[in-house]
This record gives C-alpha cells, sequence and structure tokens, in this order.
C-alpha cells in the first residue's frame, strides 16, 4: 500500500516515523503535501517521502490512499479532487462534514468514484455500539462530556472548573473547532450533529483529556469513560487520535473486519 499525507505537523509526523522507519503498517508513506517549507524538506530526507506544495503533483504520485493530517479548511478544499482521483482518503479533521450537505455530497463523490472516506475513532471509543443501537432507530440519548485543561482549550487559566458549553454537537464543533472532533464523530456514528448532547468542562487539575458517552436506547445503556494520553511532542493531540489513524491504514483491506 502506498500512502499519501496532507499535512507535516505532529500527527504526519508520527505517522512518518511509525510507517517508514518503524514499519507498524503494511506499506509505505510516498508522499506529502504541505506548505511548511522548512519541515517539508526535512521530512522528505528523514523518511524517503517526496514532498510537494503544488496539489496536482502531489496527488498524481502513484498512491492508493491519501491521509488528511491538516485543518478542517484543508480538508474540505481537497477532499473531492482526492475521491475524484481514485485515491481512498483517511480524514483526520472530522469537523469538515459538521455541515450534513457537504457530507452527503462527499458520499455521493466517493460512491461515484468506488472510493471509500475513513473516519477513524479519534480520541474516543463506542462508535460501533452506536451505529448497532441505531440501525433500527432505537437509540434514544447520546452524551458526551469533555474535560480538558484550560491552556488545551485555548483559554486563560483560572483556578477553578467550569463549564464552557452546554448544547448539541453542531454547536460544539462552530465554538471549538480544535477540540470537539469527537463529539460530531460520536454524532455521525448516532442520531446526529442536532440531537447529541455536548457539555465542555475546563477543568484547571486534570492531567488528561476525558471523554464520558452516555447512550441509551432499546438496546440498554452505555456509560464509556476515556481518559487520553496527550502526544509526548504536542499536548493539544491525543495520542490515541494518532494511533486511530494506524490502526485504520493497518486494517484497511483485511480479510477480516471487526466490527462496522
Amino acid at each position: 500500500m502506498k500512502i499519501g499525507i496532507i499535512g507535516t505537523g505532529n500527527i504526519a509526523q508520527y505517522l512518518l516515523e511509525s510507517i517508514n522507519e518503524n514499519s507498524k503498517v503494511d506499506g509505505e508513506i510516498i508522499s506529502i503535501f504541505g506548505r511548511n517549507l522548512e519541515v517539508g524538506p526535512r521530512l522528505e530526507t528523514q523518511y524517503s517521502a517526496a514532498f510537494y506544495t503544488d496539489f496536482q503533483e502531489f496527488i498524481q504520485s502513484p498512491m492508493d490512499v491519501v491521509v488528511e493530517a491538516a485543518t478542517i479548511e484543508v480538508a474540505m478544499e481537497h477532499m473531492e479532487e482526492v475521491l475524484e482521483n481514485k485515491k481512498d482518503m483517511i480524514l483526520s479533521s472530522i469537523g469538515a462534514f459538521k455541515d450534513v450537505a457537504y457530507l452527503n455530497e462527499m458520499k455521493e463523490v466517493a460512491r461515484k468514484n468506488q472510493q471509500h472516506i475513513y473516519l477513524p475513532s479519534g480520541a474516543i471509543g463506542g462508535l460501533d455500539l452506536l451505529q448497532s443501537a441505531n440501525s433500527l432507530g432505537g437509540l434514544k440519548e447520546v452524551h458526551i462530556t469533555t474535560r480538558k485543561s484550560y491552556p488545551s482549550l485555548g483559554l486563560d487559566v483560572k483556578s477553578v472548573e467550569e463549564c464552557i458549553f452546554d448544547g448539541v454537537a453542531l454547536e460544539a464543533i462552530e465554538k471549538f473547532p480544535k477540540n470537539v472532533n469527537v463529539a460530531l464523530l460520536l454524532s455521525i456514528a448516532g442520531l446526529g450533529a442536532d440531537k447529541t448532547a455536548v457539555r465542555v468542562i475546563a477543568d484547571p487539575n486534570i492531567q488528561r483529556n476525558t471523554h464520558l458517552i452516555e447512550a441509551k436506547g432499546d438496546f440498554g445503556k452505555m456509560n464509556l469513560l476515556i481518559e487520553n494520553e496527550p502526544m509526548p511532542n504536542n499536548p493539544k493531540t491525543s495520542y490515541l487520535a494518532a494511533l486511530s489513524i494506524v490502526s485504520t491504514l493497518q486494517n484497511k483491506g483485511n480479510a477480516i473486519t471487526i466490527g462496522s
């Protein structure tokens, strides 16, 4: 499997190390697209992957799958072109799908070009359960409570915890586009962004980003607590989010698929 990466940040560098240096995936990252003229050439030399600043040159390289590890804006700018060039896409910036119309449009582009869009589980779990519970419309409630430190939310530090958001996923992703991808992913797997309840709590004493997921329906109840370790070189990014991309690549094309 030949892999391309959009982005040159912490997740991209982690994937290059895991795949090209440590062989954690049956494949190789051959192409990198980005705009950082300092970091890009260094990654090209260090990991023997061609660095492109021109997207047309990048997308024409012989890749099977493209991993987006950049931003919502970059993902939306290039997703259609990736699919139309017959490449599967692994989407890190789930916030690109905050617009349901855009989500449906990209589904149709993928279907028409016989390609797939993969949404890694990121920093959370329980997605298969939500999809199963909602397969016949029996999922009734989904709540997620996220606790993060003030700095990781881009806020000035206070000495007491504070609930800084209480609403639905659709509103949360607008207010915290870099912090609540998990809420949008839950909504896609379950009831939708307008029916998935979200609370965001800034906690000065927290050591790990935590997500409490609660769901009710005909299946029964689920309570799932995840406490995420940050990536060593970037405390704003969950280590599990990077691992979930590696796992998606490892399982791509497997003869046996666990869950959905």
